[in-house]
């Protein structure tokens, strides 16, 4: 598309934002401000029309544009310069079913909603939806690429329990228009959007979840100051962690300064998650806290307020199919003693358990069941409302440092995470869908041709 301006004309319920407006800067600026972009209006919608509508005035003017939810993207790929943004923030219904006798309620859920949003509505209830950690990120999100947090080996990606969705799609006319899918109805879109990746082939702007009955929970968390046991930390927990009891799941956050584990076991006792975790918990002396309590507390435990964190963040994916060698120990143990701030990090998540084994009736477009675990470095720096990162004298020596640490690391990886995408990869498609790049790629031909969703790295239909 060309880049047509003026958007005086594009009327919705919901507001329209446009440069010059008092709050422009605001509805601009992502959660990430790394990257921020110039778009010509972010038009924030309150219904399903609102998306068609924006979308077909889009089409009309010729003007770029993309869909965003909850500002996570780490690349800054829901916005564009002199385009329009499509903001689904504002969906936020949560209607839960009756459930039928022996069977799990379902949840209808609007795209709006944050995760945080999401945990706290059905919590309210005694039902969860296995979910990411990050409470501001948008529940649309994680599903779309995949999703893993902190229940994921005892149930399943979040991507898992979706069963229903209804989209905006391009249409056969040139008209945008919705329709609902399912395991009946366009289960192969179902599939595409079981970990596909966000606004490639349409606006999803609500979500039919499986939820599962859930009241506590037990935490563990571990700290060991510095790194001296890293290397023993690190290799116990690779080699136990994704193998563990598929009740418990547990990650690890490694700062220059300090490791971090924490743990959420399902339907045991303090002692039995702690017996679990004993052959990483046997290295040196960390403190180590065990506790049941209420699962809302757990996952509202783990959450910064967004004006609390760091501004930039430059992010690389890695998935591990096997324990990593020694010498690869190595290696994060040399990036994390050198790590150019106390904020740059590696994240680990252990997969396995229901990761494994809970692929949904339809399949799933996410390729990385068999990963043992998943890796993510994270360069950190810089203060909200100080200044651009361009301006920053911190910014060049922590890209670099994540670029070659990323690199290292390659030798060991086996793909990576389309929803932390890794912008330098070659073949990025296969890195993120394997051997169902081909399959993602023949959907997106059926319901867009024409690709008029894209972005940088989304699948692009057969020519």
């Amino acid at each position: 598309m060309t880049t047509a301006r003026g958007v005086g004309a594009l009327r919705l319920s919901g507001r329209v934002v446009r440069p010059g407006d008092a709050d422009y800067d605001v509805a601009r600026t992502p959660w990430n401000h790394f990257i921020t972009r110039r778009p010509a209006a972010v038009a924030y919608a309150r219904t399903t029309q609102d998306v068609i509508d924006a979308v077909d005035w889009a089409r009309r003017h010729r003007m770029e544009f993309r869909v965003r939810s909850g500002e996570h993207s780490l690349v800054a790929w829901s916005s564009v310069d002199d385009g329009l943004i499509i903001d689904v923030s504002g969906l936020k219904a949560v209607t839960v079913t009756a459930p039928r006798r022996d069977a799990v309620p379902t949840a209808l859920l609007g795209a709006g909603l944050t995760q945080g949003e999401v945990v706290a509505a059905l919590g309210r209830s005694g039902l969860t939806v296995p979910l990411g950690n990050k409470g501001s990120m948008a529940l649309v999100g994680a599903t779309l690429g995949g999703g893993f947090g902190l229940l994921s080996r005892t149930f399943g990606l979040v991507s898992d329990q979706l069963l229903g969705a209804e989209i905006v799609v391009a249409g056969d006319d040139g008209l945008a228009q919705s329709i609902c899918v399912d395991t009946r109805h366009h289960a192969d879109l179902l599939w595409a959007l079981r970990g596909g990746g966000n606004g490639g082939i349409g606006i999803v702007t609500s979500l039919l979840m499986r939820t599962q009955p859930m009241t506590t929970a037990v935490r563990v968390t571990a700290r060991w100051s510095g790194l001296t046991h890293l290397p023993a930390v690190l290799a116990a927990w690779q080699r136990t962690a994704p193998a563990a009891d598929h009740r418990l799941t547990s990650q690890l956050e490694i700062r220059r300064d300090g490791i971090d584990l924490l743990a959420v076991m399902v339907d045991g006792s303090e002692a039995a998650a702690v017996e679990l975790l004993a052959p990483v918990l046997g290295h040196g002396e960390p403190e180590v806290t065990a506790v049941e309590e209420a699962w809302t507390g757990i996952f509202d435990s783990v959450q910064v307020p967004t004006h609390a964190e760091p501004a930039n963040w430059h992010s690389t994916s890695q998935f591990m199919d096997r324990p990593m060698p020694a010498l690869a120990v190595e290696v994060v143990t040399a990036f994390m003693q050198a790590a150019p701030t106390a904020d740059c990090c590696v994240f680990t998540q252990a997969l396995g358990g229901a990761v494994l084994t809970g692929e949904p009736l339809g399949g799933s477009a996410f390729a990385h069941r068999e990963s043992w675990f998943y890796a993510q470095i994270d360069a950190v720096w810089g203060v909200r409302g100080d200044r651009p990162a361009a301006e920053d004298p911190q910014t060049e020596e922590c890209l670099s440092w994540a670029d070659r640490f990323s690199r290292s690391l390659r030798p060991w990886a086996d793909g990576a995470y389309v929803n932390v995408p890794n912008p330098d990869l070659r073949e990025w498609e296969r890195a993120y869908w394997r051997d169902n790049a081909d399959r993602l790629r023949a959907v997106k031909t059926v319901y867009d041709p024409e690709d008029v969703f894209h972005h940088q790295q989304s699948s692009p239909p057969m020519r």
